[in-house]
């Protein structure tokens, strides 16, 4: 039992050996090196896919990076997970304890607004929208340096995984048909190396999309300002109330005990958003924005960001001014498209080298796990004429969940400045999210050509209502902005709340179902998105014509069309005049849970003790 520790030692040593060797005779001799798998960039797409082959496969990898330092001594940002990353790091790439043990566990995405009539000096005076139990799916705030040198180490103990870096001057020459061919400069020589597939993970540096002309733009023109300062943020602490006082807070009613700083802490304001993420020793703090709305010269320093935020949300200044800056960085413009990532004559992007919208949702990751899946089981397609069909269905795949994400963050992004329209924002996507991103991840459906067709054809069918519902609660949001509110204190709100996206987080218990299933699932979830949107609408009204019944009168709800919403209080009011069918309308859900978020004196519907009971749904 001693000697293992050594033995593994030595292997290791023997195969790093071997491979230097190999190496070496390549560059004397002139041949070239095979591999099953060269991947480009070690960052955090790469390593991921690297393991993921390793653990599932028997292909040899070569990882190229142009950096001489793995990872690099910069700060990484984008470090918080949600539901599909975090099920992929900890369970499909087996890396939970060691999650737990070295990165703080997340307690959700939680959000913050200004209360109107406080001063906003403390942490207590802000409302909150948030959900207050941890995710059945573990998630975590990830050092991502930490976390990628663990990757890296871990991929070095396989003998079929060779990392070559710093490798520069590259030149990828791909083929119609494998092998593909690469040329980098090493600090051995020059090298050529033949692959069967190559699959681009250089983030931004985009070698794949740029040789083959692939980049697109989209509609998303948002700008980033991020630094990390030493030592934990604890938002809750930023109060001049005392201990005692923060803990015996009836507030807490409202929004538990849980630490708060454990979460995505995300301050909100028209246009842009301040995050605030706790990693081990140090604090993630970034803010990103809408240039048309907060000018980039006002944040474009770390300096600047401080000032700016202490400014916005005054609570900060009891903090961020006497902070030590531990790194920094900015991004003018992030968000870029792709016309194709992956093909089946053997390459593929994954990461950032492909597509981004925006961090918002954390959805970094997300993409990193449902790119690689689908490009590992294309990589282990036995009969290569099966891979046309499969990567035409990965691609269109994967461009709808971008595309899904794109009127998000281009069309509303204004409506991040109102709880309340955050709260009917928020809460739809979240419940497309937790039905259509997650439930098929942890059910390994992905790859699953049958449930493939099956799934486009109804998140298809929630496209022209997605682009809708944005452009209708932005306009709801202009209305109120023009309007004003009446609005004081701070208020609560559980996004659960709404039962819809209780429907939706119940497929996380609902593992190992057959394709058939799996379908109705989808079906299921279609019809209480549905239901959602139509809500959505319907308070809407009900709230622009200060008339609550409305929120239930079958005549209105029922002419209600989802595809074809718009945001139009004159031709409402006349809609709802000439309304003669007073019957009430049942919603499979209590529809009165967001009127604390609209009536001045409103209960917290947060309350246990005044929350209305459930609906009964009507039957059919």
């Amino acid at each position: 039992c001693r000697a293992r520790p050594f033995l593994r030692g030595y292997f290791y040593a023997l195969a790093t050996a071997v491979r230097t060797l190999e190496t070496a005779w390549v560059f004397f001799c002139g041949s070239s090196m095979k591999y099953d798998v060269v991947i480009i960039g070690a960052g955090l797409a790469g390593l991921s896919l690297s393991r993921q082959l390793l653990l599932n496969t028997d292909k040899s990898i070569l990882l190229v990076e142009k950096r001489a330092h793995v990872p690099s001594p910069r700060q990484k940002v984008g470090e918080s997970l949600v539901q599909v990353a975090g099920y992929y790091y900890g369970k499909v790439l087996e890396l939970e304890e060691y999650l737990f043990r070295q990165h703080y566990m997340k307690y959700n995405l939680r959000f913050y607004w200004k209360s109107p009539g406080r001063e906003n000096e403390g942490f207590e005076d802000y409302c909150q929208s948030y959900i207050r139990t941890f995710s059945n799916i573990p998630c975590y705030q990830l050092d991502r340096n930490t976390l990628e040198a663990e990757l890296l180490r871990l991929n070095r103990l396989d003998s079929r995984f060779t990392f070559c870096a710093p490798a520069t001057n590259l030149d990828v020459v791909l083929q119609e048909k494998a092998p593909h061919t690469l040329h980098c400069d090493t600090e051995d020589g020059r090298l050529s190396i033949e692959a069967d597939w190559v699959v681009d993970t250089s983030g931004r540096s985009k070698v794949l999309a740029r040789k083959l002309d692939l980049e697109q733009d989209n509609a998303i023109n948002h700008g980033s300002t991020f630094l990390w300062v030493e030592g934990l943020v604890d938002i809750d602490k930023l109060s001049a109330l005392s201990s005692r006082e923060r803990r015996m807070n009836p507030n807490r009613a409202a929004t538990g005990h849980l630490p708060t700083w454990l979460a995505t802490n995300h301050f909100m304001g028209e246009g842009f958003w301040f995050w605030v993420i706790p990693l081990q020793g140090l604090t993630s703090l970034g803010l990103v924005y809408d240039p048309d709305l907060v000018p980039r010269e006002e944040v474009a320093t770390p300096q600047k960001l401080i000032d700016w935020v202490c400014k916005q949300f005054p609570l900060f200044e009891r903090d961020l001014p006497g902070r030590k800056i531990l790194d920094h960085g900015s991004y003018k413009s992030f968000s870029y498209g792709c016309a194709r990532t992956i093909h089946p004559s053997g390459w593929a992007l994954s990461g950032e080298s492909g597509r981004f919208a925006d961090p918002l949702y954390s959805p970094g990751s997300d993409f990193i796990a449902l790119h690689n899946t689908m490009i590992i089981d294309a990589i282990t397609t036995a009969d290569p004429d099966d891979l046309p069909a499969k990567c035409q269905l990965y691609e269109q795949s994967m461009r709808a969940y971008y595309e899904s994400l794109i009127p998000t963050f281009s069309t509303s992004y204004d409506a991040l400045g109102d709880q309340e329209c955050f709260v009917l924002k928020y809460t739809w996507e979240l419940s497309v999210y937790f039905g259509f991103f997650v439930f098929p991840f942890i059910n390994d459906l992905l790859t699953d050509r049958r449930f493939g067709a099956a799934f486009l054809s109804r998140f298809s069918r929630l496209g022209q209502l997605n682009r809708n519902l944005q452009t209708f609660i932005s306009d709801y949001y202009q209305w109120k902005k023009k309007n004003g509110s009446a609005l004081v204190g701070p208020r609560f709100h559980d996004f659960t709340d709404l039962g819809p996206l209780r429907t939706a987080e119940s497929t996380f218990y609902r593992v190992g179902l057959s394709f058939e299933e799996a379908r109705d699932v989808l079906d299921e979830q279609l019809v209480s998105l549905q239901e959602l949107g139509r809500y959505i609408a319907a308070y809407v009204d009900s709230v622009v014509l200060d008339d609550e019944d409305l929120l239930c009168n079958r005549s209105h709800v029922e002419r209600i069309d989802l595809q074809d919403l718009t945001f139009d209080p004159e031709k409402l009011k006349a809609s709802a005049e000439h309304g003669t069918n007073q019957a009430p309308y049942t919603w499979s859900f209590d529809p009165s849970v967001l009127r604390h978020l609209n009536h001045p004196g409103a209960a917290d519907a947060s309350d246990p003790e005044l929350t209305v009971q459930p609906v009964a749904p009507e039957e059919n």
